[in-house]
This record gives structure tokens, C-alpha cells and sequence, in this order.
């Protein structure tokens, strides 16, 4: 498998869950009574720390093996 494979199946894997985060915590915050805005907005804030938490354990990752 070449490594340009590797890095993009990676890739897709990181925004599937950052999807699935992103809607889980969009639907608690519905439930919780949140507004449809409130909710939006408590999903992206969800999509982009986990964006963010995957590049920083990438980077830490990165930092060790090389």
C-alpha cells in the first residue's frame, strides 16, 4: 500500500468523525432544548476541536516517529 493511500484513508477517517461528532453533538444540544442556531453552532464548535485535536495528535505523532 503506498503512502499516499494510507494518508488519505486517513484523512477520510478523521472527517467521518468529525461528522459523527459534529452530529451527535448537534442532536444532544437539540434535545438539551437548544435552538435550531444553538444547536449549529455547538456542532461546529464539536466539528472543528476535534479537527483540531486530530492535527495536534498528528503533529505530536509526527514529531516522535521522525
Amino acid at each position: 500500500m503506498s503512502v499516499l493511500t494510507v494518508v488519505l484513508f486517513t484523512a477520510c477517517l478523521i472527517l467521518i468523525g468529525a461528522l459523527a461528532v459534529a452530529a451527535v453533538a448537534g442532536k444532544l444540544a437539540r434535545l438539551d432544548g437548544a435552538t435550531y442556531p444553538a444547536a449549529c453552532l455547538r456542532a461546529a464548535a464539536a466539528f472543528a476541536a476535534f479537527l483540531t485535536l486530530a492535527a495536534a495528535v498528528t503533529g505530536a505523532l509526527a514529531a516522535v516517529l521522525t
